[in-house]
């Protein structure tokens, strides 16, 4: 019992370190005002203005209040008229926004590593499964909810823009994410000798990769994605103020582009050295070393590799 209870409170204390060391991380990287490039070059509303000008009187009382170690209390007229010119703020920002390479590698990171966790604690809860259901060679991500996170935000957005019903949307992410699926699948069993789900014996199935249950799923993820999560997402990520935001995001595109390259050279060998194909150089050599066949089917433990599961697949 005492040793269970010092493993929580040491868990809750690394818990707290790394949000510490995430918030110092990102206010070292800097941060811009909300309106900033998105309210250049136009006229903004009158009731945008109210709002920003609400907004910025709240966020000093709550800077004095810190200082001073008393948060001011609102009513709930206040808090409601607060959160109000949240909104209208955020939409006014998200509806001008220029989508940039910086917020598509900040997209698709959020996205591979949610997507991940989701995946993961999904597949305990409803199969008792706990694996490893990564798609990368080095990282906690996940590329397919990275790219679909990537696409829902644009698509959603353009559409938010164009005034689209709620069932256009809907109807346009059971399209996006049945082809994401689709062409995914397709593609890594075609190029990568690799399967990571199949749908052939679920309910409703289109093809091996597609299946009406999942269609479903998507749209409505879509539509959630469309009307909740792109304004406030967006917002949160802003545009770039700082040189230091600039070149962090570039450091991690780099990245990724590696480990994407990487991930494809390791499952390019595996499936040659399946079907005994020697390396043909140094670098193949050094693959095959520290990327065998026994590292991948414990990195990929929900794929079928060339016949051979690591573990069960979706």
């Amino acid at each position: 019992m005492f040793w269970s209870l010092v493993s929580l409170l040491l868990v809750l204390l690394a818990i707290r370190l790394v949000v510490w060391l995430v918030r110092s991380f990102v206010a070292w990287l800097g941060r811009g005002p909300l309106i900033h490039r998105a309210a250049e070059g136009r006229n903004v509303p009158e009731d945008v203005q109210v709002a920003a000008r609400l907004l910025e009187e709240y966020q000093v009382e709550k800077a004095v209040g810190r200082e001073v170690g008393k948060r001011p209390r609102l009513t709930h007229r206040q808090l409601r008229l607060v959160r109000h010119a949240e909104k209208v703020v955020r939409d006014d920002y998200v509806d001008h926004l220029r989508i940039s390479a910086y917020q598509v590698v900040i997209l698709f990171v959020v996205g591979s590593v949610g997507g991940l966790l989701l995946e993961e604690a999904w597949m305990y809860v409803t199969a008792g499964l706990t694996q490893s259901r990564v798609g990368l060679v080095w990282g906690p991500f996940s590329p397919l909810y990275g790219v679909g996170t990537v696409l829902l935000t644009i698509i959603s957005l353009a559409l938010r823009r164009k005034g689209a019903p709620w069932w256009a949307i809907f109807l346009v992410s059971m399209l996006v994410g049945g082809l994401l699926e689709q062409v995914t699948g397709w593609g890594m069993e075609t190029f990568m000798g690799a399967v990571s789900w199949d749908y052939s014996h679920v309910w409703g199935h289109i093809t091996k990769w597609v299946a009406v249950p999942f269609l479903f799923f998507w749209g409505v993820l879509g539509l959630l994605w469309a009307q909740v999560v792109t304004p406030w997402i967006l917002q949160l990520i802003g545009e770039p103020t700082t040189r230091r935001q600039v070149a962090f995001v570039g450091l991690l595109a780099v990245y990724l582009a590696a480990d994407i390259s990487m991930t494809l050279v390791c499952f390019q060998r595996r499936a040659a050295r399946d079907a005994g194909v020697a390396p043909r150089n140094g670098f193949e050599e050094w693959v095959d070393e520290h990327y065998s066949n026994e590292f991948m089917s414990n990195r990929f433990q929900n794929m079928v590799i060339e016949g051979v599961s690591g573990a069960t697949t979706a």
